[in-house]
């Protein structure tokens, strides 16, 4: 049975990448850009990682890397790139209206059971997507750079994207092996970025009232809460040192204390805009 097909709009970084993942899931990649040099380049850069990988051990999926490069064809037109795919995934550079432009293209020429998906880090579904035909199809599908490498894909969808794009975007991340997480709304930043702004907001201010030296406030996060928080998050970290039963925290009255001063100083970030 011939493979599924994928396209990817957008032949840098983030687009190469998503190339190399879905290769490695056995998806059938059309990779499009507006420069065949910029497109043969890529394909080159993609060639040398699937080798090295493949020679290190690193190599994702079942297929060989020859067989992962012989998925990936390149295209500098756009509707013979996205003919064909059941989902397309844009990667191209942060600028509300260059991606509005590129959706506003693909609106015209796909059907109604393509998934119209965007890698954006920042910005809203909603000024993204209003006003598009096809917007019950489309999504924000942000992956932590570099997909390849880090797995995880937030979901984010406009507010008339329908269920089953959600679904179907859900699935397919899972099958390619990357760790999707569903938003249940759009919201400035997403999720990622919010925890990650909170935590460098902090760490200035740390840094700055004198509290802690730059070199020892990134030590505090690399061979601290980062080695704690790359195998368990925040909230199942606080589950397992003081677990709630019928209402009540079943930890030592010292825990309970240090939550009560936790959730206190939480409130005040809060109040504050942190």
């Amino acid at each position: 049975m011939e493979p599924s097909q994928v396209a990817v709009i957008g032949s840098g970084l983030i687009g190469r990448s998503w190339a190399m993942v879905f290769a490695a899931g056995g998806f059938r990649v059309k990779l499009y850009d507006i420069a065949q040099q910029q497109l043969t380049s890529a394909l080159e850069n993609i060639r040398k990682q699937m080798k090295e990988l493949e020679e290190s051990g690193f190599l994702r999926g079942a297929l060989s890397a020859e067989q992962q490069l012989s998925l990936i064809s390149i295209c500098t037109d756009l509707k013979a790139a996205v003919e064909g795919a059941t989902f397309i995934q844009e990667c191209t550079p942060e600028n509300l209206e260059l991606k509005k432009k590129i959706f506003g293209q693909l609106d015209v020429i796909v059907g109604a059971n393509v998934v119209l998906s965007s890698s954006t880090s920042c910005l809203l579904p909603s000024k993204l997507f209003t006003g598009l035909k096809h917007v019950k199809q489309c999504i924000v599908s942000h992956p932590v750079n570099p997909p390849y490498f880090v797995p995880l894909v937030e979901i984010v969808p406009h507010p008339e994207t329908d269920a089953s794009t959600i679904e179907k975007t859900y699935a397919l991340m899972k099958k390619i092996g990357q760790s999707p997480v569903k938003l249940n709304k759009e919201i400035e930043g997403f999720v990622l970025n919010r925890l990650q702004y909170a935590v460098i907001s902090e760490a200035w201010r740390l840094v700055g009232d004198g509290v802690v030296s730059p070199t020892d406030l990134d030590l505090v996060m690399s061979d601290g809460l980062g080695m704690r928080y790359a195998f368990i998050g925040p909230l199942e970290t606080m589950h397992l040192n003081a677990e709630v039963r019928k209402g009540r925290l079943t930890s030592s009255s010292g825990q309970i204390e240090g939550n009560k001063h936790l959730l206190s100083f939480c409130k005040c970030l809060t109040k504050t805009g942190f």
